[in-house]
């Protein structure tokens, strides 16, 4: 039973390191899942709780390998994964079946399958607090370990700043659902639904991602003033992409003096504005033959 034990506390250890770490790579998916399910009120309170949870699992997870206070350890696992589940078991009763954010977007999960995993969880701690040995040792190495673990979080995963980011209040997009547009290379195109000009570099967009496998990510902004639905404008350009809708006013913000127009994003950084030549200013920036 003590050979179960260990490695029953070892799997619970690498499963809270890896959990940490999936969202750790993508902190910002992390920050907007959040703020979505509610569980915080603006990005920059987010993005705070984000990297506290993020210390918080890194710590337990490297304190669950050592022997010490392993009770402690698991109570405090209980009422973390408790917590959650409650909270998820919430989502899943409001029909969510979005990656509920519990392994960063490495591995999606729903907020069904996210419970069923802390319940295993939930099962393989409370085997730990019952069967493991414990042993103590001075409490403000293992307290001064765990602020410390928790507080570097700020340092190896420094706050970006929002405040001049267009784009900083889109988080959704159908049908893919939450997006991060603050991480990696990222293309955004501004169209009108009844603009010409946007049918036709939506299709040369369409043709070109479908002659490139390296396309990168594109997601659409659209503006509707005529008739054309969003399944219109796919049919019509044989292209589809994410995408969300804009008022009228943020439409005029984002484009030049006429659309369409495409935003090339660079780790949240707006690195250019292309208004013309859409499809050549991509072939060359991310080098497609």
């Amino acid at each position: 039973m003590r050979i179960i034990s260990k490695t029953l506390q070892i799997l619970l250890a690498i499963t809270f390191i890896f959990s940490a770490y999936t969202k750790a790579v993508g902190p910002g998916f992390f920050e907007i899942t959040l703020m979505d399910q509610g569980l915080a009120p603006s990005r920059a309170f987010a993005g705070h709780m984000a990297r506290f949870f993020i210390g918080l699992e890194f710590a337990l997870g490297i304190l669950m390998i050592l022997p010490f206070y392993l009770k402690q350890l698991m109570q405090i696992t209980f009422l973390l994964l408790g917590g959650f589940t409650g909270h998820l078991i919430y989502l899943w009763s409001t029909g969510d079946t979005e990656n509920c954010g519990c392994f960063g977007e490495m591995i999606s999960m729903t907020p069904e399958q996210s419970i069923l995993k802390n319940l295993v969880m939930l099962v393989v701690a409370f085997v730990i607090y019952k069967t493991a040995k414990s042993r103590h040792a001075f409490k403000t190495i293992l307290f001064g370990f765990s602020g410390a673990t928790i507080l570097s979080m700020w340092l190896f995963l420094p706050m970006p700043n929002h405040e001049d980011f267009p784009f900083e209040t889109f988080t959704h997009f159908e049908p893919k659902g939450r997006v991060d547009l603050f991480s990696g290379e990222k293309l955004i195109a501004v169209f009108n639904l009844d603009c010409e000009h946007c049918q036709e570099a939506a299709t040369e967009l369409g043709e070109l991602r479908r002659q490139h496998e390296n396309f990168p990510e594109l997601y659409t902004l659209f503006y509707q003033e005529g008739s054309n639905t969003v399944q219109d404008f796919e049919r019509m350009t044989q292209s589809s992409s994410p995408y969300a809708f804009i008022d009228v006013s943020t439409f005029f913000d984002l484009i030049g003096a006429s659309p369409p127009r495409i935003y090339y994003l660079k780790n949240g950084v707006v690195a250019e504005i292309w208004d013309v030549d859409l499809s050549q200013n991509i072939v060359n920036t991310f080098g497609l033959k």
